[in-house]
C-alpha cells in the first residue's frame, strides 16, 4: 500500500487575513480531494482552523500538531492530534512531518517554519505572500521555493514536487 503524502499547511493564527483564510479553506479542501492529508499545527485560530475545515469538508483527514500537551485550543477539525507541550518549538515537528509545506499568509511562526523547510530541503509553495517575503526567502537559493498566485497554481506545483521526489 501507499504511503498517503502529508502537505503542511502553515500561516497565521489570529492575524490571518481574511483572504488568508479563504485560500486555507479552498486549499485545504483540495488536498483531501486530491487524497492528500493534511498537516497543520492544530489550534482553532486562523489558517491552522480553515485548513482543516476545508479538509473535513472534503471528507479528508488532517493532522494537527499542537503546543499545549493538554489540547487546549485544539480545533474541532482535527482527527489525529499530536499533543506535544512545546509550544513554537513544535515548528519544526510541523516542518519535519510535511512532505511538502504551503505557506498561506505570513507571521513570525509561520516564517520560522518556512525557514526550517528550506533548511530540510522541504519544497516550499507561498501563497498570499507579501512583496517583501519572496526576496527575503531567495536569498536561501532554495531550489523547490516557488510563489503560488492560485489554488490551481498551487496544485500544480505540489504535483511536480512530489512526482519528482
Amino acid at each position: 500500500m501507499e504511503r498517503k503524502m502529508i502537505i503542511g499547511i502553515m500561516g497565521p493564527g489570529e492575524s490571518a487575513a481574511e483572504s488568508d483564510l479563504e485560500v486555507a479553506f479552498q486549499l485545504g479542501k483540495k488536498l483531501a480531494e486530491e487524497n492528500f492529508l493534511v498537516l497543520t499545527g492544530g489550534r482553532s485560530q486562523g489558517v491552522m482552523d480553515a485548513a482543516m475545515k476545508g479538509a473535513k469538508s472534503a471528507g479528508g483527514t488532517t493532522i494537527g500538531i499542537l503546543p499545549s500537551a493538554d489540547g487546549n485550543d485544539q480545533s474541532k477539525f482535527v482527527d489525529i492530534p499530536i499533543k506535544t507541550g512545546m509550544g513554537s518549538a513544535r515548528n519544526n515537528i510541523n516542518v519535519l512531518t510535511s512532505d511538502l509545506v504551503v505557506a498561506v499568509g505570513m507571521g513570525a511562526g509561520t516564517a520560522s517554519e518556512v525557514t526550517l523547510a528550506i533548511k530540510a530541503n522541504k519544497p516550499v509553495i507561498l501563497m498570499n505572500a507579501s512583496p517583501e517575503t519572496m526576496p527575503f526567502l531567495e536569498q536561501f537559493a532554495h531550489p523547490e521555493l516557488v510563489k503560488a498566485n492560485t489554488i490551481e497554481e498551487a496544485l500544480q506545483n505540489i504535483n511536480r514536487f512530489l512526482s519528482d521526489s
